[in-house]
């Protein structure tokens, strides 16, 4: 089973980018391969109205990168955007825990607890797309409690380019760290423990700097501008 398959017909334009995010961050597409929207179209079941919709969304995400009337690509993985994009992540996140904590229900930290707990049998089940959505909805709980939108707007504008480290870092051993540091951080939400708290989502966050280097250099033979790229065909 590979993420381009046909997708249902609800909901188009939001199918589409799901199914190529999920392409993109696994690898599928890789980093240079060229992008055809008929074909894309093809694959997905879809006409290329919606597809066109998700590349343009992706390319405002910087996960797909363009040039009219030549090429359509995935970006490739560039360790300084990626550390940009991190560092704002990161700063929101701090932000949400910070107003968060004094807020947080019982309710609130059970869904934490369930999440970690969901994030924890995606590992063993070696799942990291089961163990991304799982770090989401913990993640989400702070975010939704702070009540902030232009903080949860951000959030989603910069998280899609750091799915390729997400997904890095939870296809490796590294991510039982990160399975701990949200029990930690639970336990710190729990006690009201508010600069804990922000410490520890500090350093959950952080941990996906060094996964920045690391995936650059992975894909170093990637294609990029004007170099030879596959294309996105069957």
């Amino acid at each position: 089973m590979t993420a381009l398959e046909p997708v249902p017909r609800r909901l188009l334009r939001d199918k589409a980018y799901d199914a190529l995010l999920e392409a993109i961050v696994s690898g599928e597409l890789p980093p240079g391969q060229r992008l055809h929207d008929g074909d894309l179209a093809e694959r997905l079941g879809l006409s290329r109205a919606p597809v066109r919709q998700a590349l343009a969304r992706l390319t405002a995400e910087r996960l797909v990168v363009s040039k009219p009337q030549s090429y359509t690509r995935v970006a490739p993985v560039v360790a300084e955007e990626i550390r940009d994009a991190l560092a704002v992540v990161q700063a929101m996140h701090a932000l949400a825990v910070r107003t968060a904590v004094p807020r947080l229900t019982g309710e609130d930290l059970a869904r934490m607890r369930a999440a970690n707990a969901a994030f924890v049998r995606a590992l063993d089940a070696e799942d990291p797309a089961a163990a991304v959505a799982a770090d989401d909805a913990l993640h989400a709980v702070p975010i939704e409690r702070c009540g902030n939108e232009a903080l949860a707007e951000t959030v989603r504008r910069y998280t899609p380019l750091l799915r390729r480290l997400e997904r890095r870092r939870f296809s490796s051993t590294a991510a039982r760290a990160s399975a701990a540091r949200h029990d930690a951080l639970i336990a710190a939400c729990a006690a009201g423990d508010t600069e804990t708290a922000v410490s520890l989502s500090g350093a959950i966050w952080g941990g996906l700097d060094a996964e920045a280097a690391a995936e650059e250099a992975a894909g170093a033979g990637a294609a990029r501008d004007g170099a030879p790229a596959r294309t996105a065909r069957r």
